[in-house]
């Protein structure tokens, strides 16, 4: 299974490419689908908001009033964390059950406003940000959403910044232009990236030897360190003693580095196999025949992992 985390500003455009996703075959998961769900009438989430906020936020047929919460956390740090506290736990738990049921080769996107704000991109093999300029995302909200300009400026501000989610982007999808043009970029990067992306997670296959011919240069290759870096701290957690790139690897005439050089430090042997697999199933695989030596699972971004036993 392929888990993608797929996020965006408020009016960038995110549902049309979750939608285009579905259509070419990926299971996607709404995280704002489900935060309605899971304070749907009659559900323990729906009583716990009532008890933190008091039945000013329930409407006449007793479901819960969005826009009244909306107004009880704007602005109050406070009271939004005492909301995510409620909501967010049980989206992540139904999330889980829903990609549980989706099959063992499925691409999964999951579809999660607030990815940046919650930390969660390195929980994702790969994280797509939808980009609109603002003037563009003023125009689609006050059109389709009835919203203006000042609030949309208010919800943009109160969001991470197009920066911070370009920080943990492996792919950006700029949505400034024609329907077509978007769409393109989306089934470019379902052959050539996910397809084979999921059967390579699936099969613990690395992309390997890594050619950095195949991927374009791009210059942002620090902060795809930091995002590598991020996922394997996911994965092996306190396993891991210290981590570090080890310098460029680059082909001749290229200014900077195509293929990502991690050195992890483990205390021991014993656990550098324990994490194997969980390293795996984040999307580095190891390479057959080489000791302590880990490959990437994505052909859009090659990776160098090597391992090293404190204990030696």
């Amino acid at each position: 299974m392929l888990k993608v985390g797929l996020t965006g500003g408020i009016g960038a455009g995110k549902s049309a490419v979750a939608g285009r996703l579905a259509t070419l075959g990926a299971v996607v998961i709404d995280s704002d689908v489900l935060a309605r769900d899971v304070v749907a009438p009659g559900t323990e989430g729906l009583a716990e908001v009532v008890a933190a906020f008091g039945s000013g936020v329930l409407a006449a047929d007793g479901s819960l009033d969005r826009p009244a919460v909306g107004r009880a956390v704007f602005g109050d740090d406070d009271a939004r964390k005492r909301l995510e506290a409620i909501i967010h736990p049980r989206v992540r738990t139904r999330s889980l059950e829903l990609a549980a049921q989706a099959g063992p080769a499925a691409i999964v996107v999951h579809d999660v406003p607030l990815l940046v704000e919650t930390g969660l991109a390195p929980s994702y093999h790969i994280v797509l940000v939808v980009t609109a300029s603002e003037p563009v995302r003023i125009v689609r909200l006050a059109r389709g959403r009835s919203m203006t300009e000042a609030e949309v400026r208010a919800r943009i501000a109160a969001q991470a910044s197009d920066a911070q989610r370009a920080a943990v982007a492996d792919v950006l999808l700029p949505n400034d232009g024609t329907r077509d043009v978007l769409w393109r970029r989306i089934d470019e990067l379902w052959r050539d990236r996910l397809v084979p992306y999921e059967d390579n997670v699936r099969l613990r296959r690395p992309v390997w030897p890594p050619d950095p011919t195949a991927v374009p240069y791009d210059p942002t290759w620090p902060q795809q360190y930091a995002r590598i870096a991020a996922r394997i701290g996911h994965a092996v957690g306190a396993a891991a003693l210290s981590m570090r790139h080890t310098g460029p690897t680059s082909m001749p005439g290229r200014p900077a580095p195509d293929t990502v050089d991690i050195e992890l430090d483990v205390p021991s042997d014993a656990v550098a196999d324990e994490i194997v697999e969980p390293l795996a199933e984040a999307g580095l695989p190891p390479v057959p025949g080489v000791a302590r030596r880990h490959g990437s699972a994505d052909p859009g971004r090659p990776v160098n992992l090597y391992i090293r036993a404190m204990d030696r």
